[in-house]
């Protein structure tokens, strides 16, 4: 499939406008591929602007992070605060992953089709690494201890993006932990349900987008279901399952009662 030109009405709905780098920009680079993101505040007329109050960072790009500073919080924050200042979203140039974001839309261009509106609490759908992202608050609430990241700063979302309107009595905490992997589970249904009664194999079951995607799997109709983790610890949390056999790295398969 070809790039879309710069100054294309696709491109316009992509973002490519926001991609900084002119020789980037030029090329058709995306922004999701691109090094940096013109993250500035102002809003174009096909864009939704988000007061953000909530990062949630995926669990391939925290893990990484945290192991590389050794656990310590203080420098696990220093290093999102200057991934995101650097890159003018949340990008992890070892992962290549970031996660998702609620906030409340502070500003909605005349021309963008998301059909949100000014105080709508929203979830983003899709991914940090290619939402132009600034924070103001140098994350100053956060102790790196953890994926959800409080913070206070602005996100802009394109045409092409997606957002969900939150219900109000919905809690922030569980509105991250199960938007951010939503993807997986539903495409896990939509497969199972398409075969008759496969066996279905999870790498990383134990996790928020592997646990919902055996549970999606279960009810679409899987006879079995393996759930390949990497330590014994996120393998006896899996074994509170009872529908669900557990695959330590040894090989060596449990299967549960």
């Amino acid at each position: 499939m070809a790039r879309p030109q710069q100054g294309s009405a696709l491109a316009a709905a992509l973002g490519l406008y926001r991609v900084a780098d002119p020789g980037e920009r030029l090329a058709g680079v995306l922004p999701q591929a691109a090094w940096r993101l013109d993250a500035s505040s102002r809003t174009g007329p096909g864009e939704v602007r988000i007061r953000v109050d909530m990062l949630n960072l995926d669990a391939a790009s925290y893990r990484q992070l945290s192991e590389s500073c050794d656990g310590d919080g203080d420098a696990i924050r220093e290093a999102v605060r200057e991934i995101i200042a650097s890159r003018g979203k949340m990008h992890n140039p070892v992962t290549g992953s970031g996660g998702m974001l609620t906030g409340i839309v502070a500003e909605a261009g005349p021309e963008s089709p998301l059909g949100l509106a000014p105080g709508d609490r929203v979830a983003t759908l899709v991914s940090l690494t290619l939402t132009p992202l600034q924070i103001c608050d140098g994350l100053e609430r956060w102790d790196g201890l953890s994926e959800q990241v409080p913070c206070d700063g602005h996100a802009i979302l394109f045409a092409r993006s997606i957002a969900a309107v939150l219900p109000a009595d919905l809690p922030v905490p569980l509105s991250l932990a199960v938007l951010d992997v939503c993807g997986a589970p539903a495409l896990t249904r939509r497969v199972v349900a398409a075969l008759d009664g496969p066996v279905v194999a999870i790498l990383g079951a134990a996790g928020k987008s592997g646990s919902l995607s055996a549970a999606a799997a279960r009810d679409a109709g899987a006879a079995r279901i393996i759930g390949v983790v990497p330590t014994e610890a996120e393998a006896s949390l899996l074994r509170q399952a009872s529908d669900v056999a557990v695959g330590l790295p040894s090989h060596r398969a449990v299967g549960l009662p």
